[in-house]
């Protein structure tokens, strides 16, 4: 009999779930139940299968569910999944309700000092990232997943992103590497994404692609809220192409590097001082303000040394880098403090506000604090400052 399957087994697993469905010539539907949390779910589990398997019109087959503590996001997923699996020209989908409240938003210029990578099958991670306040939360669906898992992948990221709460975390997904990450987005964009993270960048055009189909996806489905783009440049060609990559449309945000791969492409071994790199993030952030978006640093791949981190976090700061990826909750809070500015740097630029102000009121175009004449460019970076602070007061 042909069957097919979806999810995860094992001892380990847990906020997750394996299905299993064997075709069937008759006997209507036979669905076997193991969960730990059966006395409390049990019916709730089954009434979820059950719906769903009358969505797509099965009429005869045997279910195997080994529930884990699978949130109905998760179930809904591996079953829609189980199914494609095995009858492979269902094109509809099972979509479950928006959580409306977690829908906020986002802005061209948010604070993005954080971003946590979550790897898109696994969604035991997603539930409770939030609670860790990083500035933005990756769902990836790249690197972190296996092939054989991309489509399991593409499903349980749709899903957490109609129904988990965030708690006001910026929504981000990161797609494959193109072309294949152009299917991603079909799953992604009209269910409430942020930002979209396009890896492995090299050209323009790239990023007028995946802004083409976007466009296209809003279109039919009567998206009308912005969905921003952050390049990711990892590669020789991408540096070289840095500027036209970050100004090739309004909705770049951010220009964030990959080391580990642009290393690689080069050759050389990535190390944590980072010296064999240090040109190529200089370009990337001069590309970045060229273009007047952020520019954004690479993850810190050490997750048991604190003190390299904030090391790494002030060196980038001190390059013009405005954030930096994260691979694991604890590195958050050390990124979040380190990206905010100092209590004399607050201070300086209050006292340069104050006075531009002051100059201001008294219609003189002459603006000083102490001795020092100050510019309109020293004034716009007090602000941004300041803008800092409250921003981060937010969170």
């Amino acid at each position: 009999m042909e069957k097919a399957s979806a999810g995860h087994l094992g001892d380990k697993v847990r906020s997750d779930c394996f299905i299993e469905i064997e075709k069937k010539t008759k006997g209507g539907i036979e669905i076997s139940l193991e969960s730990k949390v059966a006395a409390l779910y049990r019916d709730a589990i089954l009434f979820q299968a059950e719906e769903i398997l009358d969505f797509f019109e099965i009429k005869n087959a045997a279910v195997t569910i080994k529930d884990y503590g699978a949130l109905p996001f998760t179930l809904a997923a591996r079953m829609e999944m189980a199914i494609k699996r095995l009858f492979p020209e269902i094109k509809k989908e099972f979509l479950i309700p928006f959580n409306k409240k977690k829908l906020k938003g986002t802005s061209k210029d948010r604070l993005r000092r954080s971003r946590l990578y979550l790897p898109g099958n696994e969604p035991k991670f997603f539930v409770n990232a939030g609670l860790h306040s990083p500035d933005g939360i990756i769902l990836d669906l790249e690197d972190s997943v296996s092939p054989n898992e991309k489509d399991s992948a593409q499903l349980i990221v749709r899903n957490a992103l109609r129904t988990v709460d965030f708690y006001g975390c910026e929504r981000m997904v990161r797609i494959n590497q193109l072309p294949k990450g152009l299917d991603d987005l079909k799953y992604i964009i009209p269910n409430g994404v942020d930002v979209i993270l396009v890896p492995k960048v090299e050209t323009a055009e790239q990023i007028r692609s995946v802004e083409n189909e976007i466009n296209c996806i809003k279109e039919e489905y009567k998206i009308k809220t912005d969905i921003y783009l952050m390049p990711i440049i990892e590669s020789a060609l991408g540096v070289e192409n840095a500027f036209q990559i970050a100004s090739s449309s309004d909705l770049v945000c951010s220009l964030a590097i990959g080391l580990e791969d642009f290393t690689a492409d080069l050759g050389i071994e990535r190390t944590k001082t980072g010296t064999e790199s240090f040109s190529m993030r200089c370009r990337i952030v001069n590309a970045a303000k060229a273009a007047k978006v952020q520019a954004i640093d690479t993850v810190f791949s050490d997750i048991s040394d604190m003190d390299g981190l904030r090391d790494s976090v002030l060196e980038a700061k001190h390059l013009g880098f405005e954030g930096k990826g994260c691979i694991h909750p604890r590195q958050i809070p050390v990124i979040n403090e380190a990206f905010q500015p100092t209590k004399d740097e607050i201070t300086k630029a209050e006292k340069i506000v104050t006075a531009y102000n002051e100059a201001l009121a008294k219609g003189s175009g002459v603006v000083a604090l102490g001795s020092k004449m100050i510019d309109a460019p020293v004034v716009a970076r007090a602000l941004k400052v300041i803008n800092m602070v409250k921003s981060g007061d937010k969170k």
